[in-house]
């Protein structure tokens, strides 16, 4: 049995329960967007995750308090680029509020005029296919228009540090 069990979901430590989340080793993102104005944005994001092969899905989560969830919401387009174990500053830069994160940063332009990190290990160019509640956060549903990748190691995030991907040697 393991070591620590804990009780009705009334109980629950928000803080014991991040902390159990967070065994779950995810890849690290930077999702994109531009508004109806042409400025960028952006931000790190580890909730993105594969839906549907038939048809092609992704999706990724905002929190509701996060500045940016407007802009968004407004969006009828997103990229994400999934970044390599090299782009650790990168998940910093986009994970906190600045003026302007893509200051310095390369990035090509998608089709639909999303900006997509320059090497990144993958890239998904998306049209909002819905957005659903999910408690504090906005679940973002796209369908997968375009992508292309590289087989480089990637970077996670587990158990609050990152982690650099790399193969296990199985024999």
């Amino acid at each position: 049995m393991f070591p620590t069990s804990h009780g009705s979901i009334a109980s629950f430590d928000r803080r014991d329960l991040r902390n159990a989340l967070a065994t779950f080793a995810t890849g690290v993102t930077i999702v994109t967007a531009r508004d109806a104005d042409g400025r960028l944005h952006g931000l790190t994001a580890n909730s993105f995750s594969s839906v549907s092969l038939d048809p092609p899905l992704v999706l990724w989560s905002l929190a509701c308090a996060a500045p940016s969830l407007p802009f968004f919401r407004a969006a009828k387009h997103f990229g994400v680029s999934i970044l390599g174990s090299e782009h650790l500053e990168l998940s910093h830069r986009f994970a906190h509020l600045q003026p302007d994160k893509f200051a310095g940063v390369e990035y090509t332009t998608g089709v639909h005029g999303v900006p997509l990190i320059t090497g990144a290990v993958a890239h998904f160019e998306c049209s909002v296919v819905d957005r659903y509640y999910g408690g504090d956060h906005e679940i973002f549903l796209g369908r997968v228009e375009k992508y292309a990748y590289e087989r480089r190691p990637t970077l996670l995030f587990c158990h609050g540090t990152y982690h650099a991907a790399q193969p296990l040697d199985e024999s």
